[in-house]
């Protein structure tokens, strides 16, 4: 029997998770995190096979909770599920030591592979996730430069994509449960890392690099 904890900060995808996966024989759900902190109690309390975490969520990242996770509850093998198909994102989930990264707008067999996988000790990326993480590889080998924003960190990237959606530093503070304050330096970081001055530059970066749609 494959236990599942999951964490995501939206009721709504926890609940339909647990619909999906509780459909399956050999899974059972045996948690549910609405935050990062709360994910990692319950990890560390029930020791689940399999936890699945949102990569964007209030206060501890994904990521951030799936370096903990690894060292509470070693035998709990991580699979991340998100919406950013980035591949900076998906190469830094792998080296937090995730061994699924599942993109929320998969077929949900996708999903069920990840965690099977995953028991397993084996790693399953969603396509095309497996293809963008190999032309990765195959650029740092070759020396190619990565590009500005992939130089963040995932917090830094976390507040560019909000920034790019037109999201106040009021706004963004509320979402990810943090200060204002700690969003303005987050801010500059961003800006200062990305050469940019001001909010017209930012959202042009963003279109440029896709991380924001052209008619955003």
């Amino acid at each position: 029997m494959i236990t599942v904890v999951l964490a995501d900060d939206h009721n709504i995808v926890r609940q339909g998770l647990r619909k999906l996966l509780e459909a399956q024989a050999d899974v059972r759900v045996v948690g549910e995190a609405a935050d990062g902190a709360e994910a990692t109690q319950l990890v560390e309390q029930l020791q689940p096979s399999v936890l699945v975490v949102d990569i964007m969520m209030g206060g501890m990242s994904g990521i951030e909770v799936t370096r903990y996770v690894k060292k509470l509850s070693p035998k709990t093998s991580v699979v991340v599920l998100s919406m950013h198909a980035d591949e900076g994102y998906v190469m830094e989930a792998l080296r937090a030591g995730a061994r699924g990264y599942v993109l929320k707008d998969s077929i949900a067999d996708d999903l069920l592979h990840a965690m099977r996988e995953a028991v397993l000790g084996r790693r399953y990326l969603s396509p095309p996730l497996s293809e963008y993480v190999i032309e990765g590889y195959l650029q740092k080998q070759e020396g190619t430069a990565l590009k500005p924003h992939e130089r963040l960190t995932v917090r830094e990237r976390e507040v560019l994509h909000l920034l790019a959606q037109g999201l106040s530093n009021a706004d963004i503070a509320d979402r990810l449960c943090v200060s204002r304050r700690t969003i303005e330096v987050h801010r500059a970081h961003v800006m200062r890392k990305l050469g940019l001055r001001n909010q017209v530059q930012l959202l042009r970066y963003a279109i440029e690099a896709g991380i924001a749609p052209p008619g955003k």
